[in-house]
């Protein structure tokens, strides 16, 4: 295993921007920037040895300080939705910022994507490479309570795995829910549409959402429904019962805070598999529904409607305003912990 580290840029404030690459014995290779703790690229081999770099995004920092759909970003401080921008903790009520509608969308205006997090350390092991990324998020940034000290630690294995765990803590009562949200194309990068893609989830029910895509509090069976992926089916087979393509967050069976089967996805002309285990209690799967063709990606590729496609462990959607969803709340002395498995193969 080994990592070298680079200037990657600087922001408009001058800031500088690193970017982190750590290679595996086996020539898995994963980039990482300091800027959002931004997953930059991953190059993976097909079942002939041949290795592609199979998340979206850009080359250059440039690319990541405009406006796009949160590529490869670590999210917070509160990823997903919550309803009407606003929760009530404590008896307080606390108003977020409306990006979304007139909702909260992935941590506001400059969430955790939009920030240079501090680089604690990026270093190589026999086994393993990783680097370790902390950021302060402090008292009423973006509306939320409390100064929250969050870490991520982006680790590359020669198992074929990368692994994200995340730690935080606060000085007072707030709501946490950190997720990676990368957009995965086992065959490549801009190599077109992702719906062939063969899906199995690990989840039997889904939390029903109203127009907004906010949860109205129930749950439901996936079973004989288009979010059915108990078995696997590619994400194409069903995805024009829908509105727009899936956008749904998926309740994970098996026990809360332990590392447990999420999702498997296979790629039949690549060969590549990805296999998902997180300790959270639900995904999103996200089918890039919203990507038109205009966002110019690496190698001048093009991301047209469902280029790519999300699987964003994370907590369920505007869970503060839910009391019946597990709970997001982290108090003053409790640590945050959460980890995520990626682990990649051909056939």
């Amino acid at each position: 295993m080994n990592f070298n580290t680079e200037l990657f840029g600087r922001t408009p404030e001058g800031e500088e921007v690193s970017l982190y690459t750590l290679t595996s014995a086996k020539g898995l290779r994963a980039r990482i920037t300091n800027y959002g703790a931004i997953l930059v690229s991953l190059e993976v081999p097909d079942r002939h040895g041949k290795l592609d770099d199979i998340t979206l995004g850009f080359d250059n920092l440039d690319g990541y300080l405009g406006k796009h759909p949160y590529f490869g970003a670590t999210v917070g401080r509160y990823a997903n939705r919550i309803g009407n921008a606003r929760f009530v903790l404590g008896g307080v009520e606390y108003k977020l910022a409306a990006n979304n509608g007139p909702n909260h969308l992935h941590g506001g205006i400059k969430g955790f994507d939009k920030v240079v997090w501090k680089t604690l350390e990026a270093t190589a092991a026999e086994d393993r490479a990783w680097v370790k990324l902390t950021y302060l998020s402090k008292d009423g940034e973006e509306g939320y309570p409390g100064n929250l000290r969050c870490t991520v630690t982006y680790t590359l294995t020669n198992d074929d795995e990368l692994r994200l765990d995340y730690e935080a803590e606060t000085d007072k009562k707030t709501v946490l829910n950190l997720t990676n949200h990368t957009y995965w194309n086992l065959r490549g990068q801009g190599s077109g549409e992702v719906l062939g893609h063969e899906l199995l989830l690990h989840a039997t029910r889904f939390t029903v959402v109203d127009k907004g895509l906010i949860p109205t509090g129930i749950t439901a069976s996936v079973v004989d429904t288009p979010l059915d992926f108990l078995s696997p089916r590619t994400l194409g087979a069903r995805i024009r019962q829908l509105r727009n393509g899936y956008d749904h967050n998926f309740i994970l069976s098996g026990p809360a805070n332990t590392l447990k089967p999420c999702a498997r996805v296979h790629e039949p002309t690549s060969g590549r598999i990805l296999e998902i285990a997180t300790t959270e209690p639900g995904v999103q799967l996200y089918t890039g529904n919203f990507l038109d063709g205009s966002i110019i990606g690496k190698g001048g590729k093009s991301y047209g409607k469902h280029a790519g496609f999300c699987l964003e462990t994370q907590h369920y959607p505007d869970s503060p305003n839910k009391p019946n969803f597990p709970t997001t709340v982290l108090d003053p002395g409790k640590k945050f912990t959460s980890t995520t498995v990626h682990k990649f193969s051909a056939k």
